[in-house]
């Protein structure tokens, strides 16, 4: 193939600038949460998370206009993919298979997004300043679906009496986030070593299983 064989074929075949702003965000917003992780709001700035993307710091104003509206992307952004981890309380009608792929779920996320999960962690640590509406707005109407379908799991006696299912709710997300949340505190308890993917998913599996036995049902 010539060269203006290659020029014509690249012309048919541009990157579209939608599929590089989405990759551009993606990078600003996985950078971001490394940085607020370690730094919080206050103590970041667009300079670090320029340089942890390896971008220009004009690109983050001109993605994401202002640090608080990225940190706020960020918080939103970890935040939608645990709801979506919970569609399964909708899209499975077994509790044992909805709980199973929920609770895997929520520690693959605690795997491949620890740093989302300590944002958030802080964000609610310092009582929610920049979170307070939506906490009060989706994420109240989301636990609220998943409560209703706890209490029918009881209702129909596929799962044990769990009482208030919010504290099902709450012990599945302190579990899994733990291990985000608290990585160093597993690392050094783990001998000073991070756990490698095979023990990792072994933990996975004991926690699944645990949860499985608190409502009642064999792993």
């Amino acid at each position: 193939m010539g060269n203006a064989d290659v020029a014509v074929k690249f012309k048919r075949n541009p990157r579209s600038k939608e599929s590089i702003r989405e990759e551009n965000e993606l990078i600003i917003l996985t950078a971001a949460e490394k940085v607020f992780a370690k730094h919080g709001l206050k103590g970041s700035t667009t300079k670090q998370i320029a340089d942890m993307a390896k971008l220009p710091k004009s690109n983050i104003h001109y993605y994401f206009h202002t640090k608080l509206n990225l940190y706020r992307c960020v918080l939103e952004s970890i935040l939608v993919d645990w709801m979506k981890a919970a569609d399964t309380f909708n899209t499975f009608d077994e509790p044992r298979e909805a709980i199973r792929y929920y609770v895997g779920a929520k520690m693959d996320l605690s795997r491949t997004r620890p740093f989302g999960s300590k944002v958030w962690a802080n964000e609610i640590i310092s009582g929610a300043p920049e979170m307070e509406e939506i906490l009060s707005s989706r994420l109240k109407k989301w636990v609220d679906s998943c409560v209703s379908s706890i209490n029918t799991w009881v209702k129909l006696k596929k799962i044990i009496n769990v009482g208030d299912a919010h504290t099902l709710l709450y012990m599945i997300w302190a579990t899994t986030q733990h291990y985000a949340d608290f990585d160093y505190q597993v690392m050094i308890l783990n001998n000073g070593k991070k756990l490698t993917d095979s023990e990792f998913e072994e933990k996975k599996q004991q926690v699944i299983d645990l949860v499985l036995r608190s409502v009642g049902l064999n792993p």
